[in-house]
């Protein structure tokens, strides 16, 4: 009997719930940490940018109108689909990052409990950073917060799937949309995702993943006017410094590189991540009064 050849998988970028190539027909080679050839990944264009963008714009009223319990459930559901595939990204991960096959496993573990965790937050955050505010009057006044728009997110560079989980969940779980550029190395357990959030009930253009190399795609989004925010977290501090510069002209809030950004992510995140892109609308309402007394309600 003969040897069997393998089915290579073909990487594709997931742009408004879509898989294409990129336009400019470009791939590169993505290797292990050993130098072993794993696969040729789409090599994103300036306009394939200007595609995911149109697509986040696309999808950003349906997702920031949705109910934050339904964003919940489907954050939810993403978690599940990814524990039926936990295993394939165990081994994406593994070969990405140079992991044995535990500390790979509890990566993939820890991702799809970052899932579940702001999962939980998306019909809490409200309470969290808005309320009534006490003022000198017979008003209600009242803050609460309201998703920024379209972010880029520029993922972390070494940690390939829970850090990449840990930049793009807080985001969409806000309401925002978001246009992804995966790790620039290992951009596989990215490309992957993009098949996870296609069957999980995520509406198509709320997460676009672009892969290729970092500061050839970042530039047009951060120079994008219609780009509302930036995630540096991918970025060194060349890069970062260019890229907001170029994110000053339509004044987009930029989330800088933080500390943990080329670290460990396995620690809880809290809020911070959430909170840099959502914006607090304020308003006033009279109270109004009951009677001669004056008294108001």
């Amino acid at each position: 009997m003969s040897e069997r050849l393998s089915v290579l998988k073909t990487y594709k970028l997931y742009v408004g719930g879509k898989f294409p190539r990129s336009e400019s027909g470009r791939v590169y080679e993505v290797t292990d940490a050993k130098g072993k050839w794993l696969a040729n990944a789409p090599l994103s264009s300036r306009k394939d940018a200007r595609d995911a963008v149109v697509a986040a714009r696309k999808a950003f009223g349906g997702w920031s109108g949705a109910t934050a319990y339904n964003r919940g459930q489907i954050l939810y559901r993403i978690a599940e689909m990814l524990e039926g595939r936990r295993d394939q990204y165990a081994a994406e991960v593994a070969d990405a990052e140079g992991l044995s096959k535990s500390k790979a496993a509890a990566q993939v573990d820890a991702a799809i409990d970052r899932w579940v965790w702001y999962a939980g937050w998306t019909d809490k955050i409200a309470q969290v950073v808005g309320g009534g505010n006490p003022v000198a009057g017979p008003f209600f006044n009242l803050s609460s917060p309201e998703p920024t728009g379209v972010v880029a997110v520029l993922a972390p560079q070494k940690s390939s799937f829970l850090g990449l989980v840990s930049v793009v969940a807080p985001v969409i779980a806000t309401g925002n949309t978001a246009v992804v550029v995966a790790s620039e190395k290992s951009p596989l357990p990215a490309l992957s995702l993009g098949e996870v959030l296609a069957t999980s009930d995520l509406p198509g253009g709320v997460v676009n993943v672009l892969s290729g190399r970092t500061a050839e795609i970042a530039a047009p989004l951060a120079a994008h006017q219609d780009v509302n925010a930036i995630d540096l977290a991918g970025a060194d501090e060349e890069l970062a410094k260019e890229l907001e510069i170029a994110a000053a002209d339509n004044l987009k809030r930029v989330l800088r590189p933080q500390a943990v950004d080329n670290g460990d992510w396995s620690a809880t995140p809290g809020t911070d991540r959430m909170t840099a892109f959502l914006e607090t609308k304020t308003v006033w309402h009279p109270t109004g009064a009951l009677g001669a007394s004056g008294s108001s309600y």
